[in-house]
C-alpha cells in the first residue's frame, strides 16, 4: 500500500528570503493568493484548475480556526479537499504527499499547497514586540498545563539551540565529535548558495575557519551552523498526471513518502542519536521501489549542521556514526560526488519559518526539471527531500522522480 506515483508537482513559487524588518506588510490572505497566482502561472494552469487545498494553519495571522474556508472563500474556489497542516518544518513534505494521496483517491485533481510566511499588518490590539521576543525566546508549549512549560523551561531547556546543543552532545558521548567535518556542511552549502541569486548569503563566501571562529551559541553548535531567519512563503501546486501532461515543465512525480512523529521534547526521547527520520525514509524508499544509492541528490532540511548529519545517517545514506567520515570522503556541493541541498539549504538560502521547507522541495523540482540554471546537476532524475519540525519531533521524507 501506499503512493503508485500517479501525482506530480507541476507549478511552484517562492518569495525571495528577506529579513524581517526589510519585509513588506502583507496579510497572510494576501499573500497566499499572491503565491497560488506565482504557481499557477509557472505550471500553466488557472485558479479555476484547483479543487484541493492544503494550509499551515498554526502561524495563520488572519484566523486561528477555519483557515482552509477563509482562504478558499478568499481566492474563489471550491474544493473538494482541504486539510491543515502543523508539523512544523516538516510541514511543506507532509502536505505534498497529502494532496499526492487525496489525488489518487480521486478526491481531486489539483491542490494548492501554501505556506504564507512575511510579517502580516498587526491590528490595532496586537502587540508586535511581544510576538518578535516570544518568536527570540524559542519556546513553543509555554502555555499552562504543557509538559514543556512545567519541566523545561524553567531549567533553561527553553528553544531550538539547547536542543539540538543536547542531541549533538549526545552524539559525541555516543561517537565522536569532529568539529571540521560539521563546518564543512555549511561551508558546502554555502558554496551552493554562490550559483543562487536568490539565497540570502548570496555573494558572501565561507570557509572552515570561519565558521569554527563564529560564535558559540550552545557548546558544540556555533552561530554559523545555525539556520538564518527570514520572512517569505511558498506555494507548490500538485496535480494528476493527466493534468500534469498539459502543464508547461517536466512533471515531478511523487513516487514515496514517509512521516514519523516521536516526542515534542528531546527530553523525552528514548534515543537523541536515532531520529524520527530512520522510520520515515525507509517506507518512502520501501514505497518507491528505490534505495539511497538511487538518488541523484539529497535536500535534507538543515535547520543545524547536526540535523543534516543525523539525517544522513538515519536516512541510509551512510551507516550510524559515520556521519562526520562521510562529509570529510564527500564533495557535498553542486559539482560533487554527493550533490547536498544544491539551493544553499536554509543555512545559507534562508529558512521562511514554517515555508523553509518548502525551499528544499522547490530546488528538487527545479533540478530535476533542468531549470536549476548556474548550479543544474548533470544528471537530475531523481531526489530525497527531508522534512524536520520541533527539535528532530518530527520529520517526513519524499521521494521525487522526473516523469518519462
Amino acid at each position: 500500500m501506499g503512493l503508485r506515483g500517479e501525482a506530480a508537482i507541476v507549478g511552484c513559487a517562492q518569495y525571495k528570503p528577506e529579513k524581517y524588518q526589510t519585509a513588506p506588510q502583507m496579510f497572510h490572505l494576501e499573500q497566499a493568493a499572491d503565491l497560488a497566482g506565482e504557481a499557477l502561472l509557472d505550471a500553466g494552469l488557472s485558479l479555476g484548475d484547483i479543487d484541493g487545498l492544503v494550509i499551515n494553519g498554526a502561524h495563520f495571522h488572519e484566523a486561528s480556526a477555519f483557515v482552509p474556508a477563509i482562504v478558499a472563500e478568499y481566492l474563489g474556489v471550491k474544493v473538494n479537499f482541504a486539510e491543515v497542516v502543523d508539523l512544523g518544518g516538516t510541514s511543506a513534505v507532509a502536505m505534498i504527499w497529502r494532496a499526492a494521496a487525496a489525488i489518487e483517491l480521486g478526491l481531486c485533481s489539483s491542490v494548492l499547497c501554501v505556506l504564507p510566511q512575511r510579517m502580516a499588518p498587526a491590528g490595532p490590539d496586537e502587540d508586535l514586540a511581544a510576538a518578535a521576543k516570544a518568536m527570540t525566546y524559542g519556546a513553543h508549549s509555554t502555555t499552562f498545563g504543557a509538559p514543556e512549560a512545567e519541566f523545561d523551561i524553567p531549567y533553561g531547556h527553553v528553544g531550538q539551540n539547547t536542543g539540538y546543543a543536547m542531541i549533538a552532545q549526545q552524539y559525541a558521548y555516543k561517537f565522536g565529535y569532529d568539529t571540521t567535518a560539521m563546518a564543512k556542511i555549511a561551508v558546502d552549502q554555502r558554496y551552493n548558495a554562490q550559483a543562487n541569486p536568490e539565497a540570502l548569503f548570496f555573494g558572501q563566501s565561507l570557509t572552515v575557519d570561519e565558521v569554527l571562529a563564529s560564535k558559540l551559541v550552545a557548546d558544540p553548535l556555533r552561530i554559523l551552523e545555525i539556520v538564518m531567519p527570514v520572512a517569505g512563503g511558498a506555494a507548490v501546486i500538485v496535480s494528476s498526471q493527466s493534468l500534469a501532461r498539459s502543464c508547461r515543465h517536466r512533471p515531478v512525480l511523487v513516487r514515496g513518502c514517509g512521516e514519523r512523529l516521536s516526542f515534542k521534547s528531546p527530553s523525552y526521547s528514548h534515543d537523541m542519536t536515532t531520529t524520527p527520520i530512520a522510520v520515515a525514509a525507509k517506507k518512502a524508499f520501501d514505497m518507491s521501489g528505490l534505495k539511497p544509492a538511487d538518488m541523484h541528490m539529497a535536500q535534507i532540511y538543515d535547520c543545524y549542521t547536526i540535523t543534516v548529519l543525523l539525517s544522513l545517517e538515519d536516512a541510509g545514506f551512510c551507516e550510524k556514526g559515520q556521519g562526520m567520515h562521510f562529509v570529510r570522503e564527500h564533495d557535498l556541493t553542486w559539482k560533487g560526488d554527493f550533490p547536498l541541498n544544491t539551493h544553499g539549504g536554509q543555512l545559507s538560502f534562508g529558512q521562511a519559518g514554517v515555508a523553509g521547507g518548502m525551499s528544499q522541495v522547490i530546488e528538487a523540482v527545479a533540478q530535476i526539471r533542468g531549470d536549476a540554471g548556474g548550479r543544474q546537476l548533470p544528471v537530475h532524475d531523481t531526489a530525497f527531500v527531508s522534512g524536520t519540525g520541533g527539535v528532530m519531533s518530527e520529520q517526513g521524507v519524499l521521494i521525487l522522480a522526473g516523469s518519462n
